[in-house]
Formats: structure tokens, C-alpha cells, sequence
């Protein structure tokens, strides 16, 4: 079994890449769609954000009101490393129970766990390899204020709250860089695998 993690900064486009890795026939679990999962109503991730937030964080249906939260963390850098105390824990159990069940499935697969803040949360040390998906500032900036609808100043701010891409990329045993978009990240991609495949 060989333990993955790919992470990189907001927009730079790890989905893509992910799909291509799924394409392939590895195994990957987007933390994002865990993240929603744990704070789903009737979870102890909703409580304690309730209980840490205030009922306002949450839409009339009682599901978590994701833009209103993002707006109070993306402000104030200790709201966000509140929240993020709180969501990790619930993140890392449910990664770790899927790789389990993963790996009595298929021992000798290729496992990924994709996750934006792996480096920043410590839990990059739990795998075996961590490709960093990366781009250059401009594309980045243009990628995020068209696929979040946001101003220039706002996507700014969301991309400066997060860990420098350059940082990032010292942590990983593999780049790859999407700043030419599609094929040649790809192409990339495919590379990266094959060499997986020796590991």
C-alpha cells in the first residue's frame, strides 16, 4: 500500500489532477468533500461550530452556511485556526478509516489523499510521498476570481491567509505545475504515476 498526499494552494487546480489519478486507477478521497461530510446537520463537527460560531453560521435548513463562515474566517486569522481545530481531528479519523478499509480491499493499490492545508496541519507526515499541485500567482489570481466570482482584493485575500505556494513546494517528492493548463498538466500527472507505479 503506498500513502499519498497531494495538496497545493486554493485554485491552482489539484481537481483536476485528482480526476486524472482516478482516470488511471488510483484510489483518491477529496478531504474537501470530507470536510462538508463531518459538519453535515447531526454531527459533532456542526455542534461544536455552532457552539464556537453561533447559530448564525447556519442556513434556515440547518445545514452549515458555508459563505457566511468563509466570509468571518477569511477576516480574522484566529476564527480560521479556531474552526480549523476543530474540523482537522474530525478530517484526519475519516481519512484514516477509509485508508483502512482501503487498503483490506486492495493492498497493493496507490492511495491519495487530497488536501489543502495538509502541510499547514501537520498531516503531510502520515504519508509515504506528497506531490504538491502548484501554478504561477497570475493564473492562480485569474483562476480564483473567475471560478469564486470574487474581486481581485478578495482573492488576494484568500490566497494570502493560506501557506506560500513556494513553501509548499519544499515539502513536496513531486511537482506538478498547471499554470499550462489541461494536457500539460496531464501529461505531468501521468508521469507522476508511472513513477508511483515503482515505488
Amino acid at each position: 500500500m503506498l500513502k499519498v498526499g497531494l495538496t497545493g494552494s486554493i485554485a491552482v487546480g489539484k481537481s483536476f489532477v485528482c480526476e486524472v489519478f482516478r482516470e488511471l486507477g488510483v484510489f483518491v478521497l477529496d478531504a474537501d468533500q470530507t470536510a462538508r461530510e463531518v459538519v453535515e446537520p447531526n454531527t459533532k463537527g456542526l455542534k461544536a461550530i455552532v457552539e464556537n460560531f453561533g447559530a448564525e453560521v447556519l442556513q434556515p435548513n440547518g445545514e452549515l452556511d458555508r459563505i457566511k463562515l468563509g466570509a468571518t474566517i477569511f477576516a480574522d486569522e484566529a476564527k480560521r485556526q479556531l474552526l480549523n481545530s476543530i474540523v482537522h481531528p474530525l478530517v484526519i479519523e475519516k481519512q484514516n478509516n477509509w485508508l483502512r478499509a482501503k487498503e483490506a480491499e486492495n493492498p497493493d493499490g496507490i492511495f491519495i489523499i487530497d488536501a489543502a492545508l495538509m502541510i499547514e496541519s501537520g498531516g503531510y507526515r502520515r504519508f509515504d510521498k506528497i506531490i504538491v499541485v502548484w501554478c504561477d500567482s497570475a493564473t492562480q489570481l485569474q483562476r480564483l476570481v473567475s471560478r469564486n466570482k470574487l474581486n481581485e482584493q478578495q482573492a488576494l485575500k484568500r490566497i494570502n491567509a493560506q501557506m506560500p505556494q513556494e513553501e509548499k513546494k519544499r515539502y513536496a517528492d513531486f511537482l506538478i505545475d498547471t499554470t499550462q493548463g489541461f494536457e500539460s498538466a496531464r501529461r505531468q500527472t501521468v508521469e507522476v504515476f508511472e513513477q508511483l507505479k515503482l515505488l
